[in-house]
């Protein structure tokens, strides 16, 4: 999960890329990347950390043009605490490339052996987003033949990357001297969507409050499948590249990625949320009596709307009992185990006359590794609770995911073989309430009928790509970089306060 941009206008755009970055900032909090286009020449600046820390005043006078693009990074392969690894990549020829991608390939370890050997290309990092730029550099290299580029070249470019790739992908990349490509993997996993500003500039981006909060109207998604190339002056070609298409997002941005705020594949995130308190209410009932709980209290920020849904429909009280530290990032997306357990006192603090007495519910979106939830549980006794009841918004994650968000292996997942009475006791609530997957996946479909479906694989173990084996999934986690529980963690994300020269 990382949060991309690109943009083509008439004026400079270094500004209005990072402003699109501060508000992908939840995608992705371990580097941030811009590059920019004059004339042929691009100009990049890229570094780990915050894009508040990243970018100087003297960085955004460096990185002049009309066009460019944009990435904050979460890292799901190679190496998390590698600054080569920040996004965006370049490669010379032909033309002149740079890439940000959002997602994981699951055939990436194939294709490095593929580029070596056959389109002789040398990767010098472990990021599959190297690979992915290296493969697009081929296929337009073979549509080209030397030629002048034209929008059916990218597109037969496109179609060649399509045919080779397998897993997740949505991409913008900048061709050197004429223009701006996006496009989306078969599946439409992951989010990307285009529009238009009054000046007729062009943005494109993971989600659509980039669009919105930038004053561009939301034109529409990038299809499943679907390229996009837009020239310097701004005229936007679309063509369909792949041989066969089903739209599949993944579930997990409705349940915590995305922002409240966005719309992703014609649903809104928000009411998403909403209608998941519907469903978990009814799931609620069956296990506690609504007699039993004083009080509903989210853990924030996510899964409040599914909160005050439950909450109203219950007819319970709800209450706000903790309070975020807005300047510590979110503890799911910290590399490594023991910066996250380190830091979810430092994140959350609570209200304790909320707690004191009272038997409360707690409302979380999600319950991943199960350390966040502990800790809180813990929190909510500590500040006097009678009983803790804890609900999870989502179904129970078994699985390891592939597509870009870091639940690598199983044994990492709480629920991972284990029974909800197991985890309940490992968590330390006096009740544990967990989503039925089915009701989860009606609730948010029934917004958007069209869909085929959704990618829920980390709650239902099926992938949607359907090239995923345990024997794929022990390869996609070879090499990758984690950092032990309790290991000592230098990354700026295990110092909040930090600020970069």
């Amino acid at each position: 999960m990382c949060g991309i941009v690109g943009v083509v206008s008439q004026a400079p755009v270094n500004q209005l890329i990072y402003d699109a970055l501060l508000l992908l900032q939840h995608r992705g909090q371990d580097a941030a990347g811009i590059v920019t286009q004059q004339g042929r020449k691009f100009f990049m600046h890229k570094a780990k950390g915050m894009v508040r820390d990243v970018f100087r005043t003297r960085n955004m006078r460096a990185l002049p043009g009309n066009v460019g693009l944009g990435q904050v990074r979460y890292p799901t392969a190679g190496n998390a605490f590698s600054e080569e690894e920040a996004q965006p990549f370049y490669v010379n020829a032909p033309f002149g490339l740079v890439m940000v991608h959002n997602g994981n390939l699951t055939n990436a370890q194939g294709l490095k052996q593929e580029l070596f050997q056959t389109d002789h290309r040398h990767i010098n990092t472990e990021s599959d987003s190297e690979v992915l730029l290296n493969v697009l550099a081929h296929e337009l290299e073979k549509s080209t033949r030397g030629a002048s580029l034209k929008p059916a070249d990218v597109f037969a470019a496109v179609r060649g990357v399509h045919r080779r790739i397998k897993g997740s992908y949505a991409v913008i990349a900048l061709i050197a001297g004429h223009g701006l490509l996006a496009f989306r993997d078969p599946f439409g996993i992951r989010p990307l969507c285009i529009g238009r500003n009054a000046d007729g500039a062009r943005m494109v981006a993971s989600e659509s409050v980039t669009l919105e909060g930038n004053g561009f109207e939301l034109e529409r998604d990038v299809a499943p499948g679907e390229a996009v190339f837009i020239d310097l002056d701004g005229k936007a070609s679309f063509e369909q590249c792949a041989d066969k298409v089903s739209h599949n997002p993944c579930i997990f941005e409705y349940v915590y990625l995305a922002r409240p705020d966005s719309v992703l594949d014609g649903i809104s995130v928000y009411q998403a949320r909403l209608n998941m308190g519907k469903t978990l209410a009814k799931r609620l009932v069956s296990t506690v009596p609504p007699t039993e709980i004083d009080v509903v209290i989210p853990i924030p920020e996510s899964s409040r709307p599914s909160a005050m849904e439950l909450a109203q429909l219950l007819g319970l009280p709800y209450r706000e009992g903790f309070v975020k530290n807005r300047y510590v990032g979110r503890t799911f997306i910290m590399p490594g185990q023991g910066v996250r357990k380190k830091s979810v006192r430092q994140k959350l603090n609570v209200i304790a006359s909320e707690f004191k007495g009272r038997n409360v519910l707690l409302v979380d979106d999600s319950i991943v590794r199960g350390t966040t939830s502990k800790e809180i549980v813990q929190m909510a006794r500590d500040a006097g609770a009678r009983k803790v009841y804890m609900a999870s918004a989502a179904p129970p994650v078994r699985f390891p995911n592939v597509y870009g968000i870091d639940m690598p292996t199983a044994t990492e997942l709480v629920a991972h073989d284990r029974t909800v009475e197991q985890i309940r006791e490992l968590i330390g609530c006096d009740a544990l309430i967990y989503q039925d997957v089915d009701a989860m996946k009606q609730a948010i479909a029934a917004l958007n009928p069209k869909l085929a479906g959704f990618d829920a694989s980390c709650f239902d173990g099926v992938y949607v790509t359907g090239d995923i084996t345990p024997e794929t999934i022990a390869r996609m986690n070879q090499g990758r970089d984690q950092t032990e529980e309790g290991q000592e963690d230098s990354s700026r994300l295990a110092l909040p306060n930090a600020q970069t020269a």
